[in-house]
């Protein structure tokens, strides 16, 4: 089959790999239909080679159609469709039944220390296949796929597989009062859609941020007051603060991470580190890394006292320095960590209707056959030709 694969830093390519095969009862084989490019995989792109081999395929936002069934799968047939989650989980264990699918017990990678398993996604989390292919093995197929109609296009379902429940999950702990004020920085496709379900879930006011004249405008036209950063730099808080009755956001929602814009410094190092071998760049990041934590930082300085952070922008170091002195004495909660997929699919799938309240069909901006993978991670890490969601079709 073709898939697309990670050779090295900003080297990723299409090339023809052994079909899946089932390897357990209850494996289920699919054969995929749309597959999205996420912020997530940009980090793979860019910081963190040495915890990925060359062939390793990349992607964790597919769907498709069920090919094959293992013998012990109950609850799937071929033909059926699809959306398979990024979390690899089980659905039985215990850390799954507390809603926890992030942290299944079953796919844990202890060996590293990490939580469940995800597809694409370095040795970090198991090193499984990913979906940007035209085939997938999917473990667990009575409890990990999410069945879904055949009818309305994919992109109504797609995001169930990750930028949906990411985003969800992240308002959700925002716990933005009703009537009350978020601030959401970055408006990639994640923050993008996280605004979106802040209002749709009653936050009177949410304000968006980011640089990107595309990404600007296209949450504007959805309600979101927006901010550029490039435009206010240090002044940030203090706009937030002037729009919220100078206490500051309810919520602050950081959609950023560890590529942040405004650290110079931390940028040259971690692109130092994906210079050197790799058992030497793993040793190094896994002790010492540290992020770019400008948008964290803005974040604790625009949220209320008494407020809330929700950090849905992944981080990957071992020593970031947080402002723990600023963060006890305004009294902020913190909640963050990968998504639990499944433990939001009720909420969300009665929202993939004809009405369509989040946009979600017309949500991505480029759709692009398979080969114009290597492309897409370009052009997306670039920011450029107002790239901001991209859909692969095999």
């Amino acid at each position: 089959m073709r898939a697309l694969t990670w050779h090295g830093r900003r080297d990723v390519r299409i090339d023809t790999v052994p079909d899946p095969q089932i390897t357990d009862p209850t494996d289920v084989l699919v054969k995929i239909t749309s597959t999205g490019i996420c912020g997530s995989d940009l980090h793979l792109y860019e910081v963190m080679g040495p915890f990925l081999e060359p062939g390793d395929i990349l992607g964790h936002e597919p769907m498709g159609v069920v090919e094959e069934v293992g013998p012990e799968v109950t609850a799937l047939a071929r033909g059926d469709r699809v959306v398979v989650p990024f979390n690899v989980s089980c659905g039985t264990c215990w850390m799954c039944e507390q809603g926890l699918h992030s942290q299944c017990e079953t796919t844990q990678v202890r060996e590293h220390g990490m939580g469940a398993a995800l597809f694409g996604y370095t040795k970090l989390y198991g090193q499984v296949p990913g979906g940007q292919a035209e085939y997938l093995r999917v473990p667990f197929g009575n409890t990990l796929p999410v069945k879904v109609p055949h009818g309305p296009p994919d992109e109504r379902f797609v995001y169930l597989s990750d930028v949906l429940p990411t985003a969800w999950q992240a308002v959700a702990y925002a716990d933005v009062p009703p009537g009350g004020s978020v601030v959401v920085l970055g408006l990639g496709p994640i923050g993008d859609m996280a605004a979106r379900i802040a209002l749709h879930r009653g936050a009177e006011q949410v304000i968006g941020v980011d640089l990107v004249p595309e990404r600007l405008a296209r949450a504007r036209a959805r309600g979101v007051h927006t901010l550029n950063v490039e435009e206010l730099g240090a002044d940030l808080g203090d706009e937030v603060r002037r729009l919220t009755s100078g206490r500051g956001a309810d919520a602050v929602i950081e959609a950023v991470g560890m590529e942040a814009h405004g650290a110079p410094v931390t940028k040259v190092a971690q692109q130092a580190v994906g210079l050197l071998p790799d058992a030497l760049a793993e040793k190094l990041m896994t002790r010492a890394g540290v992020d770019r934590m400008t948008a964290f930082h803005a974040a604790i300085d625009a949220v209320r006292r008494g407020g809330t952070v929700s950090v849905v922008g992944v981080y990957g170091g071992a020593m970031d320095p947080l402002p723990l002195l600023k963060m006890f004495d305004k009294q902020i909660q913190l909640r963050m960590g990968q998504a639990n997929v499944q433990r939001w699919v009720g909420d969300l799938l009665p929202l993939l209707t004809d009405a369509d309240p989040l946009g979600v069909e017309g949500f991505a901006t480029h759709k692009l056959p398979l080969e114009d993978g290597p492309q897409a991670y370009k052009t997306f890490q670039a920011k450029e030709d107002g790239m901001i969601k991209t859909l692969l079709t095999p």
